[in-house]
């Protein structure tokens, strides 16, 4: 395992975000020094993964001048380099969402997520890969071709954040913007050894404005640590009344909860499958299985728990197919033409969709809400898999078996993570170790209503317990 761990990039680039933005904050490094650090660590590592396939340093260098502006107040991100997920709209930036009809777009005003992250000081350096609409966990499109895992470059780096996972784990940014329906924040975190959060609804307003009543689909961070992902969703999270269901921040920072963490006394609520709702390969199993012993011996209480969870993927898939029909239904004809078979088929399913299939969903949320309710009476966070099964090939578009069962719809194999979606709550991955081939594993935590300081301050207990995070690392390529 020596080739996962070398490094030959930039210095500036290994350092976490935190570091660099107290670097910033007292002046002993610029915005400047941090694009060009950037733009070099880019250049060596994007041939190998394709991460970042659309690039603006220009744009950042031409926002790090206006820092230096009289009235500047910086924000909190003091001209931190930052990556915008290809689903966000950027001025003046190619903005492709991933499908073929949109492959020349240039918008001509930012969505208001990146205008907020930028107000507070990142300076947006390029647009991460994604499949097309954020459709599906492998990241690839007709426009930019397949991202690959910098871990293995045979392997798939998971999706729809893909591109965003990628990148920061080989140090071409310290901090990437990501979003989540069915994992898309979580999964990447998880095969590529980063964090991904996915917030609770209406904390991070940004995304698309025809769907500001959906609380599924959700804008979040990813980081290399729980420290600077809390620094990230600091930025990010905020009032926006352009946004129904936004809300305002907790006035206490997020990264005051990871100041606070303790493994001691964490807990746990573990649900190894879902509670025999999500198929789950036998080593991953046996990997988080073990990850829970390890958090016992680090002071926590583990405790299995079994909440009645049936209905979970009904539930899951009707809002899955809610939200693309309300965002696809009216779109121009000829953009829908060029979808590929995946995305069409979401829009189908959702347009199909009766009032009791609507109904029933409503009615198996509320009462799995109640019973997750139940167990947080006495657990803090739940632990599970955030996806059950390591990496596939990179030319697999979806796992069609885990533990010897055959799945039949694309989405099938993140199961994982429909709880969170279903119930709104907020959930994020953190990596705990690596798998025989040397392949990070993720552990998904979820956290309480709007209980993001709980959740955490949970996961940087964790990222203690196993030594987090992982190191940056060059791409380790590797042909079939």
């Amino acid at each position: 395992m020596t080739d996962e761990t070398l490094y030959s990039g930039p210095e500036l680039c290994a350092l976490s975000a935190v570091d660099v933005v107290d670097l910033l904050r007292r002046g002993e490094v610029s915005p400047e020094e941090l694009i060009a650090a950037a733009e070099t660590r880019h250049a060596q590592t994007d041939p190998a993964i394709n991460a970042m396939p659309t690039t603006c340093f220009d744009r950042a260098r031409a926002a790090a001048r206006a820092l230096h502006a009289p009235d500047d107040t910086r924000g909190a991100l003091h001209g931190l380099p930052v990556g915008i997920k290809d689903l966000s709209a950027v001025h003046g930036v190619r903005t492709t969402w991933g499908t073929p009809a949109l492959a020349d777009y240039r918008p001509e005003k930012s969505d208001p997520l990146v205008e907020r992250i930028e107000a507070r000081g990142g300076l947006v350096i390029g647009k991460t890969n994604t499949p097309e609409f954020g459709a599906g966990a492998n990241t690839f499109n007709a426009i930019f071709g397949a991202t690959r895992n910098p871990h293995d470059t045979r392997l798939n780096p998971a999706g729809s954040s893909g591109g965003a996972a990628a990148g920061l784990a080989v140090g071409q940014t310290w901090l990437s913007h990501g979003s989540d329906h069915g994992g898309s924040l979580r999964t990447p975190g998880a095969y590529c050894g980063v964090v991904g959060l996915r917030p609770s609804p209406g904390l991070v307003a940004g995304g698309p404005a025809q769907a500001g009543y959906i609380t599924e689909g959700v804008q979040g961070p990813m980081a290399r640590s729980v420290t600077d992902l809390a620094l990230f969703l600091d930025t990010m999270s905020g009032f926006d009344p352009r946004y129904p269901i936004s809300y305002p921040a907790d006035p206490v920072p997020y990264r005051n909860a990871v100041t606070r963490a303790d493994p001691a006394g964490l807990r746990i609520g573990y649900l190894p499958d879902l509670a025999g709702e999500s198929a789950v390969d036998p080593d991953m199993r046996a990997h988080i299985d073990g990850v829970m012993t390890r958090m016992e011996g680090a002071g926590a209480r583990v405790e299995a728990v079994t909440p009645d969870l049936s209905g979970m993927r009904r539930a899951y898939y009707v809002q899955r197919g809610l939200l693309w029909a309300t965002l696809m239904r009216d779109i121009d004809p000829e953009v829908r033409a060029g979808f590929k078979p995946t995305l069409e088929g979401n829009v189908q399913d959702g347009l199909a969709l009766s009032i009791d299939d609507i109904i029933d969903a409503q009615l198996i949320r509320s009462r799995l809400y109640d019973a997750v309710q139940a167990v947080f009476a006495h657990v803090d966070v739940l632990a599970c898999p955030v996806v059950g099964t390591m990496p596939h090939p990179v030319e697999e578009e979806w796992v069609h078996r885990i533990d010897g069962k055959e799945l039949s719809f694309y989405m099938d194999w993140l199961d994982c993570g429909f709880l969170a979606t279903a119930l709104g709550l907020p959930a994020m991955s953190v990596p705990v170790g690596r798998n025989p081939a040397g392949i990070p594993v993720g552990l998904q935590l979820i956290g309480k209503p709007r209980g993001e300081a709980g959740l955490l301050s949970a996961a940087r207990g964790v990222e203690m317990v196993f030594g987090g995070p992982l190191p940056v690392l060059d791409p380790v390529v590797r042909h079939r």
